[in-house]
């Protein structure tokens, strides 16, 4: 395979899976300030733009930091590479790109997927529209995502895909708990009333809420939330999960030696992370930084390694 092709599928995988965490993610917070009381107020700055990293560019072009801005910001704005219509773009066009290595039938649904986004993103930044706009979003990325799954030969092309799609998937779900963490874990000596709908906020931003219901069966609370998507492996969306479907697709890859031995690091940083001493000892910030930079180090392994040198995106 093409290492520009191959460049192009693993991208084209973490734009969807982005786009889909992005719609997952503001779908959640919605929610959240629906079932809050309207005498509480609720940042969208601080529990939504903060997990996307992107909140530079959005101060760059945007004074206010009200809701509806913020909304635009992850939803359609072109200048955020994160938002929704962008990563749709990007992966549309990627796909577009690779579309003989593809189902045919993917690229219909990428196409239209991105079609429907960018026709409909006025509905979805309204409060009466957004929640249908969200969920279609959600479910046309899973679509996608299945019909590659079911319909791709699982091969050299799909491992790619899946490499992408889990590497992100483990990004983005690490940033959601270390903005969870920052806002609530530093106040249980003081807890908020409205602390159990927060954490609650925080799995259904992964739609983790029943499979964490379902195999923790004890009162939601910040640790045992962190502990459930950061290390049960047997969850789709929990970190140590990603890591490791990530570790073996790269095992099916040539040449694999670098970032096979930077995902295994990754993964036994994950599982033997002691999250009760982290939070008592108020570490936990500090150890999603460091796993931040071990998932963006082993993007860089994958880049140097397979994707063509002068052609090397930023996985940010």
């Amino acid at each position: 395979m093409l290492s520009r092709v191959a460049e192009r599928l693993y991208w084209m995988a973490r734009y969807i899976e982005r786009a889909e965490n992005t719609a997952r993610m503001t779908m959640a917070f919605n929610t959240l300030a629906l079932d809050m009381p309207r005498t509480v107020e609720l940042s969208w700055r601080g529990l939504v733009l903060a997990a996307t990293g992107a909140d530079a560019i959005f101060d760059e072009h945007y004074q206010r930091e009200d809701e509806r801005n913020c909304v635009k910001f992850l939803i359609a704005d072109s200048y955020n590479p994160g938002s929704i219509l962008s990563s749709l773009r990007a992966a549309r066009e990627n796909m577009r790109t690779t579309r003989d290595l593809v189902p045919s039938e993917a690229w219909e649904i990428a196409n239209e997927l991105y079609l429907f986004a960018r026709d409909n993103a006025d509905a979805g930044l309204t409060k009466r529209g957004r929640f249908d706009y969200l969920t279609s979003v959600v479910r046309r990325c899973q679509m996608l995502t299945g019909l590659l799954a079911g319909c791709m030969s699982h091969d050299a092309a799909y491992d790619f895909i899946r490499l992408g799609r889990n590497l992100e998937r483990a990004d983005m779900t690490s940033r959601q708990i270390d903005v969870g963490a920052i806002r609530l874990l530093a106040r249980r000596d003081d807890p908020e009333p409205y602390e159990g709908l927060l954490w609650i906020s925080v799995l259904r931003s992964q739609s983790a809420f029943q499979m964490y219901r379902q195999h923790v069966r004890r009162r939601i609370n910040g640790v045992d939330v962190v502990r459930f998507l950061l290390q049960d492996v047997p969850f789709p969306r929990a970190v140590a999960h990603a890591l490791s479907r990530a570790e073996a697709a790269i095992e099916c890859l040539p040449r694999n030696g670098i970032p096979l031995r930077l995902v295994i690091q990754a993964r036994r940083h994950v599982l033997d992370a002691d999250v009760d001493g982290l939070v008592r000892d108020e570490g936990l910030h500090g150890f999603i930084d460091q796993m931040q930079r071990e998932i963006a180090g082993i993007h860089n392994a994958i880049a140097a390694t397979w994707f063509p040198a002068d052609r090397v995106q930023d996985a940010a």
